[in-house]
Formats: C-alpha cells, sequence, structure tokens
C-alpha cells in the first residue's frame, strides 16, 4: 500500500496510524451549542455527550469528574466511599420486565458495583409529575422497596 507521501506502508501501519486519529478526536471534549435541551440530552446518546463534555465537564471540572465514570471513589478519611447519583424517565412506567421503581434502584446499585463498591445505601429523588395516580406512586415506591431489600441495601433519605 502507498502512504500519503507514495511510501509503501504496511496494513498494520495503517490501522495503527487510523487508531491514533480515532483517539485523538475522541479526545477533544464536544461543544455544547444547542439553543434548549430536549428529549435527545436524556437519551444517552451524543446529545447527551455534548451536554457533559461541553457544559457539565468545564463548569464542574475536576480530577475525579474527568473520568467521566458512572460512579467516582471519594476519599473520607482513611476509607474510600463509592458515590454515584441515576435518573431515569420512561413510559410507561411499567414496562415487560421490570418498571421505573426497579430500574432506578438496580440501575444506581450496577453503577456502584461497576466501580468496585458494595452498595450499603441509595438516596431517592422523586420528580413527580401533577396528576399522577397515588396507585401508581404506591406501586413504584413497593419496586423500590423490593429491589433494595433484593440487594441488600438501605434507602436512607431522599427528596420529592
Amino acid at each position: 500500500m502507498r502512504g500519503p507521501e507514495g511510501e509503501t506502508s504496511s496494513p498494520s501501519d495503517r490501522e495503527d496510524r487510523i487508531l491514533g486519529i480515532i483517539e485523538k478526536t475522541r479526545a477533544k471534549r464536544g461543544k455544547f451549542r444547542d439553543a434548549q435541551v430536549t428529549m435527545a440530552h436524556g437519551a444517552g446518546g451524543k446529545a447527551t455527550q455534548s451536554m457533559i463534555e461541553g457544559l457539565f465537564a468545564p463548569a464542574f471540572a475536576s480530577e475525579r469528574l474527568d473520568a467521566m465514570a458512572d460512579a467516582a471513589i471519594v476519599p473520607v478519611g482513611a476509607a474510600e466511599v463509592a458515590m454515584t447519583t441515576d435518573t431515569f424517565v420512561v413510559k410507561p412506567l411499567r414496562f415487560p420486565g421490570g418498571s421505573i421503581g426497579e430500574l432506578a434502584v438496580n440501575g444506581t446499585v450496577n453503577d456502584l458495583a461497576m466501580a468496585g463498591a458494595c452498595p450499603l445505601a441509595l438516596t431517592v429523588a422523586l420528580v413527580l409529575e401533577e396528576g399522577l395516580a397515588a396507585e401508581e406512586l404506591r406501586a413504584e415506591v413497593n419496586a423500590m422497596a423490593a429491589a433494595a431489600r433484593a440487594a441488600a441495601i438501605e434507602i436512607v433519605t431522599g427528596d420529592t
């Protein structure tokens, strides 16, 4: 194969060059230029990434945040504590195989476990839509409680 300067290069040289370009591109932070927030910003795709990299990361800059992980390990005295937060929006609230309550607990526990932590406790923050049926809320609170018991963790505080 001929390179850009006409020199001969092996497939592995070309592959290394392309991988280098990919890594250089990935290292560039996204830009947040959107005029308004849309549902796409919470969907976990490119819009989410550009908002995180172009807005939140520069504003909240820290070594731990630069890791862009779902959980962070924070020293507390001689110990280390894993911390995370998560939010979920799904419609309908109950779906085949689970519900938003179970997803909230299990997704957050998973983030902690992936950081190598043994989850002990969770906080809960609920943003409730006006008009939500009390029975639906009760069902999701019960689903969260059951998921927490199954994971052997406590829900220790929260906010509504």
